[in-house]
């Protein structure tokens, strides 16, 4: 009976020690694939899973989108520019069997293809163009990393450029050629203003010009304006010391028409004939 006993109790072992190598659970976002002796059997679906002891190998394979930070890499331009340039990459499997027989390491394979295909994308491109079209090179580099890992069982969802390096020189470089380009626009917008100025000055000379009282309001008012801070400066227009200066001409004719005539240089004797006043000898018929 003891030996019954025994017996039971070490085959109830020997299953559950079989039930638990042969259970195996694959979880949600995971897909199994199935090796029997060595072959791909097929695919398992999430949830609980029985296999055969030492004969079969369940390999989970994760489905969801894996984020993969590209190292900063350094790159020569087209133009001959060193930077540093680092991304960011996305994707997901798509295919569980081929990812896990047609390539040892996919993370790892992706993450070098991905390194090398930003180099290359980045070379061709000026550093203008990497500056300024990121989304066209993000666009390229996503579609060559595709054709690349579509073979695995691969999908790529998204690459971006995550940082971009530049040497000191270009920066120093960069902000001198901002700085000069806002100052030609100041120019520019200067230029305008002085030319939409002069418009307007030319239009109100024509004004002005065609009513002469304009500008002697015009003048009033400026005196009105300047003596408003209550200073001691006195401010004659220019048409205003004209006058003046007019004024100042004519009294001046005014008062040499009214002085006396200069005295005469000859004389009379007593008897009203002239006489030379120079060598005092009377002149006769």
């Amino acid at each position: 009976m003891k030996i019954l006993i025994t017996v039971l109790v070490v085959a109830l072992i020997l299953l559950l020690i079989a039930v638990a190598m042969s259970a195996r659970i694959v979880k949600q976002y995971e897909e199994g694939v199935l090796f029997r002796l060595g072959r791909v059997i097929g695919k398992r679906a999430p949830g609980f899973r029985l296999i055969i002891p030492f004969a079969d190998v369940l390999h989970r394979v994760s489905l969801r989108i894996v984020t993969m930070p590209i190292q900063s890499q350094g790159i020569i331009t087209r133009d001959n520019v060193s930077v540093d340039v680092s991304a960011v990459a996305y994707f997901k499997v798509v295919d569980a069997v081929k990812s896990v027989v047609a390539i040892e390491n996919v993370h790892s394979a992706i993450d070098q293809i991905a390194q090398t295909t930003l180099r290359k994308v980045v070379g061709q491109h000026t550093l203008d163009q990497t500056l300024s079209e990121t989304d066209k090179i993000n666009l390229d580099i996503r579609a060559i990393l595709d054709v690349t890992t579509v073979d695995w069982g691969v999908e790529v969802t998204l690459v971006e450029l995550k940082d971009i390096q530049l040497p000191d020189s270009m920066k120093r470089a960069m902000a001198r050629q901002a700085e000069a380009e806002r100052e030609k626009r100041a120019k520019i917008i200067n230029a305008e203003g002085e030319s939409l100025a002069a418009a307007a000055l030319g239009d109100a000379s024509d004004i002005m010009m065609a009513h002469p009282l304009a500008l002697q309001l015009r003048n009033l008012q400026s005196l009105v304006e300047i003596g408003v801070d209550k200073n001691t400066t006195v401010v004659f227009p220019a048409p205003l010391m004209t006058t003046i200066a007019e004024l100042g001409s004519f009294l001046a004719r005014e008062s040499a028409a009214a002085a006396p005539p200069p005295p005469s240089d000859t004389s009379s004797d007593i008897n009203g004939v002239p006489v030379a006043a120079a060598n005092g000898s009377a002149k006769t018929p």
